[in-house]
């Protein structure tokens, strides 16, 4: 295998939820649900839509990610470029109905180089242990007729029901049952459920 080759990666992962593939497009395509799981931005379900998101800025990294809307056909798959902190990439959302729900697969491709090899195995253990099992989730269920509610008109912090600032360490949305119930907080590892009318 070349070295160069070996300096080539490409993130792909599935998750399967337990909603119609149009609920779970709404939180992929409305931009209060993607600022929760995902960064703040001015997203746009529109082809061709150029944004940011924005986050803490790192070192070799200004906190800004440019992107554009490079493909949309609701509600199956949206595209978008992923540029920032070195890496020239593009990700790609597909839905997919299945019987248990929807079938959603995630291509994060194009890391090409050092820098952006370790970069991807960064953002493949985000992907995978915090934001498509843990913080999409979560907004999902925040959806109704009314549109999205946003973590913070609750006094919570995207991503995490306890509002603590690291989702992985607190594991709210790993426990069973969280597909179908919603979250009142009592304190960080102690929650009382409640059942949510639907």
């Amino acid at each position: 295998m070349s070295r160069e080759k070996f300096m080539n990666r490409d993130i792909r992962l599935e998750m399967i939820y337990p909603h119609a593939p149009e609920r779970v497009w709404r939180a992929l395509t409305d931009s209060a649900a993607m600022a929760d799981w995902l960064m703040p931005n001015d997203f746009a379900p529109r082809l061709g839509h150029r944004f940011q998101f924005r986050t803490k800025p790192a070192p070799g990294f200004s906190g800004i990610v440019d992107c554009e809307v490079t493909e949309l056909m609701a509600p199956k798959a949206l595209a978008f470029t992923w540029k920032g902190g070195g890496i020239d990439t593009v990700v790609r959302i597909t839905l997919e109905a299945v019987p248990e729900g929807t079938r959603l697969r995630l291509e994060h491709t194009g890391f090409q180089g050092p820098r952006a090899l370790m970069v991807s195995f960064i953002m493949s253990s985000g992907w995978k242990s915090k934001i498509l099992s843990r913080r999409l989730p979560a907004s999902i269920e925040r959806l109704d007729d009314d549109g999205y509610r946003p973590f913070a008109l609750d006094g919570l912090k995207g991503g995490c029901a306890s509002g603590s600032s690291d989702s992985a360490a607190c594991g709210c949305y790993s426990r069973p049952g969280w597909a179908r119930r919603a979250f009142t907080k009592t304190s960080c590892n102690n929650w009382t459920r409640s059942r949510r009318k639907r």
